[in-house]
């Protein structure tokens, strides 16, 4: 690895296959360790958690008793050790063929960007039940690289994820962990296929509306069939505009608009599902489901094999660790295993009630709805401990963030749209439809030379 190389491999940040460290200890054995038991990864010393170079003096001395903590793990690690200058050393753990391995006794796996112990049972169960390649981690030979790879999303992906493009398409996904053999996995074509149900027929989620507390009747329905990314924009979309919102007011202060499900917590049972979900599994997608009393999310497979019934909301360990580690660099996914938790504490905070979790042949995540007043002149919801008022919502985040563009330019496109907000396409054209229908969104003119006109309850808000 050259100099440039290594400039732009830090330039990525720590990920699921790479860490960075500023000085040498024997701590080194958890990340070799973890390493190994997921699909290899680089551990570069003299840099700090900030990608900042702090520098590392080398020695032969150091070298061999790096080799030797690799050789002591049980069963031992192939590595690779090469400086960069004098102060840069770079550790190649290659991906192990006899996994679990542990480490001084002890087992360590790869979590995002995070490295977490588990202890033997478990991670031995976990490569017994759910195959020693995971469902992300297999490369796909069907798909082709030229015909089938999306650079809109791909670039999106980068945009949002802080990556150059400098080094090109195959150096990056080859730095990410999505190449081998020059064929991608299959987390790549979740993210970044053009058509991902061509490969993966049920990698969709599908939203409902029931009539009352059961399946009976469906008052509405929506599959979203992109990639995750845009699959999960859509699915919170989707809730934000099917669910109640009320006004809070603390201390005679301004009012603010939320949701009556926190957001926070409909985003990580969404996500979790996307992330958690067998995708072995080829008769089932991910269901998000609005009945009057609650809300489901669920995925197909119930609890990773190996986490026990107790360990749950303690312990992460996904079926999809690469998937994890990209999503991770998006910023939707923080703290290891601290998701349900928050969850919980964000509800409760709320005056909510604590989401109920299924784990059987799927996931499920339920989240209790308040309960109105039967008298709507009252227009609060019972047993909610803030000053609260029901409001129909008048536009959720990501459509008021699109009519503010159009307001600040009116001759704005759908393509400027989508690299002003970060929207996918279908987005963009979801919520443009929306606006359309409701009578908010105007089109004069053609399409090219033509402006967008934003009306305001039947009156004019502005002409351009």
């Amino acid at each position: 690895m050259n100099k440039n190389e290594l400039k732009l491999l830090i330039s990525q940040g720590e990920g699921y296959n790479l860490e960075f460290k500023e000085n040498y200890s024997e701590n080194l054995g958890r990340e070799i360790c973890a390493f190994a038991n997921a699909i290899g990864g680089k551990i570069i010393i003299g840099i700090s958690d900030k990608g900042q170079k702090t520098g590392f003096k080398s020695s032969n001395r150091i070298k061999s008793e790096i080799q030797d903590i690799a050789r002591k793990s049980d069963p031992s690690i192939r590595i690779e050790i090469e400086n960069i200058d004098i102060d840069i050393l770079i550790i190649n753990v290659f991906a192990g063929q006899e996994k679990p391995y542990s480490y001084g006794g002890k087992f360590f796996i790869r979590e995002g960007a995070n490295t977490q112990q588990l202890t033997r049972e478990e991670i031995r169960t976990f490569f017994q039940k759910e195959g020693r390649i995971l469902f992300d981690e297999m490369p796909n030979k069907n798909f082709n690289l030229k015909k089938d790879f999306d650079n809109l999303k791909f670039n999106k992906f980068l945009a949002k994820a802080g990556i150059s493009k400098v080094a090109g398409k195959k150096v990056i996904l080859e730095n990410l962990g999505l190449l081998k053999d020059g064929y991608i996995k299959n987390s790549g074509i979740l993210l970044f296929a053009r058509k991902v149900t061509r490969f993966f027929i049920n990698a969709t989620i599908t939203c409902c509306i029931f009539k009352g507390e059961s399946k009976v009747e469906i008052l509405d329905r929506k599959e979203f069939d992109s990639d995750i990314y845009s699959n999960y924009e859509n699915a919170i979309l989707y809730l934000q505009k099917n669910l109640k919102t009320r006004y809070i007011i603390k201390n005679a202060g301004p009012r603010k608009e939320v949701l009556e499900i926190p957001e926070e917590v409909l985003r990580e049972a969404v996500l979790n599902a996307i992330l958690h979900r067998d995708y072995f599994e080829k008769g089932a997608c991910i269901m998000v489901e609005i009945y009057s009393d609650r809300v489901e999310i669920s995925n197909p497979g119930g609890l990773a094999a190996g986490l026990k019934p107790e360990d749950f909301g303690k312990k992460s360990l996904s079926r999809n660790p690469l998937l994890f580690g990209l999503v991770h660099r998006l910023g939707l996914v923080e703290k290891v295993g601290s998701g349900i938790e928050r969850m919980r504490l964000t509800m409760k905070k709320d005056g909510l009630k604590e989401p109920d979790f299924e784990y059987r042949t799927f996931f499920t995540v339920i989240l209790r709805r308040p309960i109105w007043e039967k008298d709507f002149t009252q227009k609060t919801p019972r047993k909610h401990p803030e000053n609260t008022q029901k409001t129909p919502r008048k536009h959720p985040e990501n459509t008021q963030k699109i009519i503010n563009a159009i307001l600040e330019k009116p001759t704005i496109t759908r393509e400027e749209l989508v690299k002003k907000l970060g929207l996918s396409q279908d987005s963009i054209k979801h919520h443009m439809l929306v606006l359309k229908r409701k009578g908010v969104l105007k089109r004069i003119g053609p399409d090219k030379g033509g402006y967008w006109e934003i009306e305001k309850a039947g009156e004019k808000k502005g002409r351009f």
